[in-house]
């Protein structure tokens, strides 16, 4: 059973910029892929970004192209999402998704993840 703990959410104005961090409890997870998808007041979840295993394939929501990068490093069992020129609709709780079984193509939902974090806020002002 992997346990995931994210941090490094917080407040921040508008332009700023905020690093999260998804780190797991067991080495399997450098062979998971991983999923950030956020949660806004009275939104549906949404996914926000994917990465392989291997770090190689990645996914972006149009919402936060050129603005957030995700990336990973297996050796620490953590993924990282910077999160740069943040707005205030990013406002959110974000959580970290992994899952251990391969596919072809990148899963999008929720329910194609076995893994959560319990989440962590990111709110950003005007």
């Amino acid at each position: 059973q992997v346990q995931l703990v994210e941090s490094g959410g917080g407040l921040v104005q508008a332009g700023g910029s905020l690093r999260l961090s998804c780190a797991a409890s067991q080495r399997t997870f450098s062979t998971y892929v991983v999923a950030w998808f956020r949660q806004a007041p009275g939104k549906e979840p949404e996914i926000v970004t994917y990465v392989g295993w291997s770090g190689v394939s990645t996914y972006y929501a149009d919402s936060v192209k050129g603005r957030f990068t995700i990336s990973r490093d297996n050796a620490e069992n953590t993924v990282y999402l910077q999160m740069n020129s943040l707005k205030p609709e990013d406002t959110a709780v974000y959580y970290c998704a992994a899952d251990p079984r391969p596919r072809r193509y990148i899963p999008m939902r929720r329910d194609e993840y076995n893994y959560w974090g319990q989440g962590t806020q990111v709110t950003v002002s005007t």
